[in-house]
């Protein structure tokens, strides 16, 4: 049950996500409201992609690799926002959903190895001592 959650959590941050960075092509037709805000194409498509590369990390069971990308892309949108690259209509949307994906990616490493127990051999295999425990007479 958690899983599915966290899952749909994931994707709605992902949606969110993507929703802010679609921002950049928008803007065709003339309306009397003021053109919504918009991110450079280089940075949309990099944003993106860092994104993406966070859901295949989750897709692939890597969660720590995820959290590390994650972490990346909130680093990479902050400076972007701190470069005045984000326009400021779209800087709380852009980093409200990058902090909520970092938020929820929990890095869970993989198991431990087990170590499996080694059994020994019926017989050692140290073949004959020669002259050890052997009486030869010379008590």
């Amino acid at each position: 049950m958690r899983r599915r959650k966290t899952r749909t959590r994931r994707l709605e941050v992902g949606a969110a996500l993507a929703a802010a960075l679609s921002l950049s092509a928008c803007g065709g037709a003339k309306h009397s409201a003021p053109p919504p805000p918009t991110l450079s194409s280089s940075l949309a498509s990099s944003l993106a992609a860092q994104s993406d590369a966070v859901a295949g990390a989750l897709a692939s069971g890597d969660s720590c690799r995820a959290q590390t990308l994650a972490r990346g892309l909130q680093a990479r949108t902050i400076a972007a926002i701190n470069q005045g690259r984000v326009e400021p209509r779209l800087q709380e949307q852009l980093s409200s959903a990058v902090n909520t994906l970092v938020a929820t990616v929990r890095c869970v490493p993989p198991p431990a190895p087990t170590i499996r127990e080694q059994k020994h051999p019926e017989k050692h295999g140290h073949g004959k001592h020669k002259g050890h425990g052997k009486h030869d007479g010379d008590d």
